[in-house]
């Protein structure tokens, strides 16, 4: 009998919830791209101020984890952060390397992430130094990156978000390769997402070169690479202005190094005929 209950142990330990048990192997992560508009007096009623409670209510309800935000100004930047706790965000003004200019500000869950490093870096000729202004570019370019623990797998992934210029044909084809290079020398090989607003159409020289398979550097359009894409082709609307005809797509999720992208959509949503910026966020779920 004493032989029996000795060989039984082993089992009733175990059914006890003493096995250790296992993260798992991937977990969904929601990702999302926002142009969120500076706040700009001149918008009349799509002024940031009527538009700040729908914009962070639109980032929880789809229950973004990674976020890269651009055009944020300070002010903005603080309201997001009173009306949007549970995150964490990365990111400086891109005229000073401080609170001066717009941030292309990246965010992350606190309780599903573990910040590992961070850092940002300028679109121009001197990367490192603060509010420098790129190539041909009409106004000062930056990037912010985060390298993200996840809490839920125990993996890390690498994240980076930014805003090329507006008008700079050269600022942004070597905002490009700059971003690219950067990329490839931060990430360490890690599973890589970069969010932004490109001003770029997808069959632009820009985002060829970005999506380029022959450049080992290359990234992966979200939407080309999705099952399920939803909403319209387009991102950019004014505040519904642009003819639906004319809406160019320009804001973008990329991906590399071993994400699976689940599904793709461009949030063209409305209340009471009021948008939640000029542009569409774009919101993907990768693993």
């Amino acid at each position: 009998m004493k032989r029996i209950l000795l060989l039984f142990l082993p089992f009733l330990a175990a059914s006890c919830g003493q096995v250790k048990q296992q993260a798992p192997a991937s977990e969904p992560i929601n990702v999302m791209s926002f142009n969120i508009r500076y706040d700009n007096p001149e918008d009349s009623l799509d002024n940031w101020k009527f538009r700040k409670d729908r914009a962070a209510n639109a980032i929880r309800f789809y229950n973004v984890d990674i976020l890269g935000t651009q055009e944020v100004l300070h002010n903005q930047l603080e309201d997001l952060k009173q009306r949007l706790p549970e995150y964490d965000v990365i990111g400086v003004g891109r005229e000073d390397g401080k609170e001066k200019g717009e941030y292309s500000a990246l965010w992350y869950k606190k309780d599903r992430f573990t910040l590992i490093d961070s850092g940002y870096f300028w679109l121009s000729e001197t990367p490192e130094v603060a509010g420098s202004k790129g190539w041909d570019g009409a106004c000062e370019r930056i990037a912010s990156w985060a390298k993200l623990k996840d809490k839920v797998t125990g993996k890390e992934v690498f994240a980076l978000n930014t805003h090329l210029d507006h008008v700079g044909v050269v600022a942004r084809r070597e905002g490009i390769t700059l971003m690219l290079d950067k990329v490839n020398q931060l990430s360490d090989g890690l599973p890589v997402i970069v969010t932004g607003d490109f001003n770029s159409e997808p069959e632009s020289d820009v985002i060829k070169h970005v999506t380029d398979p022959t450049n080992p550097e290359h990234l992966t359009d979200a939407r080309e690479a999705s099952p399920i894409v939803y909403g319209p082709s387009w991102s950019f609307h004014d505040f519904g202005k642009i003819p639906y005809e004319y809406r160019p797509l320009i804001d973008y999720v990329f991906v590399r190094n071993g994400f699976k992208v689940v599904r793709y959509g461009v949030l063209a949503e409305t209340e009471n005929e009021s948008f939640l910026s000029d542009h569409a966020p774009v919101f993907v779920t990768v693993e």
